[in-house]
């Protein structure tokens, strides 16, 4: 109990008995003595002249109190300020105690108001201050200890799915799309751990008046282990890793991060290795990168924002070496890919509401004098629908841009041997868009249904038959969509259960599959 919790308490504890005490004499001394009511007048006027006083007193020793308070914050403060120092320091728990206490001895002003008030006082601040080390030390038994004196956080999502799918598709446990039945199974049970995620955030020194932060992030979900059993053993793969400068009202961003320019994406634990929709009209990858960001106040609840930056030019070309890096034909053509997207955001009674277009260029070279230009153009809303509803999504239409999730993963098509210089590349042109309805009438639980759509054009794939990428140059369009809860127990427990339908369209026949998933996940 702090000195302005027991002050008040005190002076109630004193002052009732007095007051009750003075109340009964003076009743006794008006039924005895026969008083006259001038003077019992004059008795009250008296009486609430000290009851005035009394009063004062206590506001005086209630002021004393905050005052002592925010010196307590103060010195706890300095505490704080001096502890990343001890850490890296730290000899022994003695040479910690002398450091810990140093502060409350330096600062002039706190020293000259402790000892002006009452000895109680520096009591409780001395109790305080051991109290928080005994806090600061137990906080160091469990703290990631980095190399440096700067904090490092470690942070992540366990997660456990349980899925079952009707029919066959390109991957289990985390699947996009409908596939051909090669073994002739059409159905699947199990579960997996491969989607969980494993980060860690930096935080770093100010630099030219920015803060420095630093996001590391690793899933699971990697190539499959050749060995018995091995379905279960992904090997851990990096997904983001990004360094930020930040200003009260600009950013610097650098690393390998998700597309600025297509910034959203579906609700789901069910797909967590890939976003949601993948494929089905939800631009991503995760792309190497550095980018400006800034924030321009347009009124007291809203602003417009700009961001532009220089990528690396990925086309969804597979690796042609196990270990070695080879260039991709964005690479090759020496010059990165560029982007750029603006936003205007705001809230309408508390709920946020953005919307944003953007911009993507890449050229590419394929050899033997065959480039082709890769370009994207993106819309993405977010509008609240009243408190508990809102409606997000995206919009792209572009060409060749299959390395950032369009046209299924393929940006070119050719005929013939792609080796030949006489073989022609075309840029193979696309379009599609996704849109999320969203449902939270409880803070611990949400709904969610949404539907997405990604489309080659057909007339261009009928006159081709290959294509980079990893899916059949075959494939025209591809359907998702999905309804799912997330329910939180708790601020880090999650539990949902999604079902999912699949739709793909090749120049052939159409393919449907049904996945239902249930998940259960904590985040740390």
């Amino acid at each position: 109990m702090g000195w302005s919790e027991v002050t008040p308490a005190v002076v109630k504890c004193a002052l009732l008995p007095t007051l009750a005490l003075f109340l009964s004499t003076l009743a006794w001394s008006q039924q005895s003595d026969g008083t006259q009511p001038a003077d019992l007048a004059t008795s009250v006027h008296e009486l609430r002249q000290q009851i005035e006083e009394l009063r004062t007193a206590v506001k005086d020793l209630r002021a004393e109190a905050a005052q002592y308070h925010a010196e307590t914050l103060e010195l706890r403060q300095q505490l704080e300020a001096n502890r990343g120092q001890n850490l890296v320091m730290r000899a022994d728990s003695a040479t910690v105690d002398a450091q810990a206490q140093t502060p409350y001895a330096a600062p002039a002003a706190p020293s000259e108001s402790l000892a002006a008030g009452p000895q109680r006082t520096a009591a409780t601040l001395q109790e305080q201050l051991q109290l928080l080390s005994g806090k600061i030390d137990d906080q160091y038994q469990t703290k990631v200890e980095s190399a440096s004196k700067y904090r490092v956080r470690l942070s992540g999502l366990l997660l456990f799915n349980l899925f079952n799918n009707r029919g066959s598709v390109d991957s289990t446990d985390f699947p996009h799309l409908a596939m051909p039945s090669v073994s002739g199974v059409s159905h699947d049970l199990g579960g997996t751990l491969r989607q969980s995620i494993l980060g860690l955030e930096v935080f770093g020194p100010e630099f030219a008046g920015a803060k420095t932060t630093g996001d590391l992030q690793f899933d699971f979900a990697g190539e499959l282990t050749p060995r018995s059993n091995g379905v279960t053993m992904g090997m851990v793969r990096l997904r983001t890793g990004t360094i930020r400068l930040d200003w009260a009202k600009t950013s610097v961003v650098a690393g390998q991060d998700g597309l600025f320019f297509a910034p959203l994406s579906p609700t789901s634990l069910a797909s967590v290795a890939e976003p949601p929709l993948s494929y089905s009209g939800n631009l991503w990858s995760w792309v190497p990168q550095i980018r400006v960001e800034h924030r321009f106040t347009m009124s007291e609840n809203s602003n417009f924002s700009l961001q532009a930056g220089i990528l690396d030019g990925l086309t969804g070309q597979l690796p042609i070496l196990d270990y070695y890096r080879t260039p991709q034909a964005g690479e090759t053509a020496n010059s990165p890919a560029v982007a750029a997207r603006a936003a205007w955001n705001t809230h309408i009674s508390g709920q946020p509401l953005s919307l944003g277009a953007g911009g993507y260029y890449n050229r590419q070279d394929w050899g033997f004098s065959r480039t082709v230009d890769a370009w994207a153009a993106t819309a993405d809303w977010t509008i609240p629908l009243g408190r508990l509803v809102d409606v997000s999504g995206e919009f792209y239409r572009g060409r060749a841009i299959g390395g950032i999730g369009g046209a299924l993963g393929r940006s070119t098509l050719w005929t013939g041997v792609f080796t030949n210089p006489s073989t022609p590349i075309s840029g193979l042109d696309s379009m599609g868009g996704w849109s999320q309805l969203k449902v939270k009438p409880w803070t611990k639980l949400e709904f969610n249904a949404a539907v997405g759509q990604d489309s080659s054009f057909a007339g261009e794939l009928r006159q081709f038959v290959a294509a980079s990428g990893y899916f059949s140059a075959a494939l025209a369009r591809n359907r998702g969509g999905f309804l799912n809860f997330i329910y939180r127990p708790r601020s880090n427990l999650l539990l949902s259960m999604e079902f999912q339908r699949l739709a793909t369209r090749s120049l052939y026949n159409d393919i449907t599959a049904n996945h239902v998933d249930m998940s259960m996940g904590i985040l740390f």
